[in-house]
């Protein structure tokens, strides 16, 4: 089993900055893709950005330039530094990790709870 924990979410004015964290845990023996996802009240979840073990970033149109994800991979953990943010960010963020728990076996994909960022005047 995997745990992911989440931190750093809050209520942000626009123009603002925050950063995610998300921290792996449990039986893993690699990790393939950290990511942040989102869902705004009412939208299907989206991604907002993924880190490969390669090195590999992905970000989604409406944050490349504004939102950078980083992986530690000694530690299992990812970070989201958020810039600039807009209204239109305002969503449950959740954490997405894609791991193989030995050697040979399948990956599996773990979400975290979510954390809640909203940006407001």
């Amino acid at each position: 089993q995997v745990q992911l924990v989440e931190s750093g979410g809050g209520l942000v004015q626009p123009g603002g900055s925050l950063r995610l964290s998300c921290a792996a845990s449990g039986s893993i023996f690699s990790i393939n893709v950290m990511g942040w996802y989102r869902q705004a009240p009412g939208k299907q979840r989206e991604l907002v950005a993924t880190f490969t073990s390669g090195g590999r970033t992905n970000y989604a149109d409406s944050v490349k330039g504004r939102f950078t994800i980083s992986r530690d991979n000694a530690e299992n953990t990812a970070s989201l530094q958020m810039n600039s943010l807009k209204p239109e960010d305002t969503a449950v963020y959740y954490c997405n990790v894609d791991v193989r728990t030995y050697s040979s076996s399948p990956t599996f994909r773990y979400w975290g709870q979510g954390t809640q960022v909203t940006v407001s005047s």
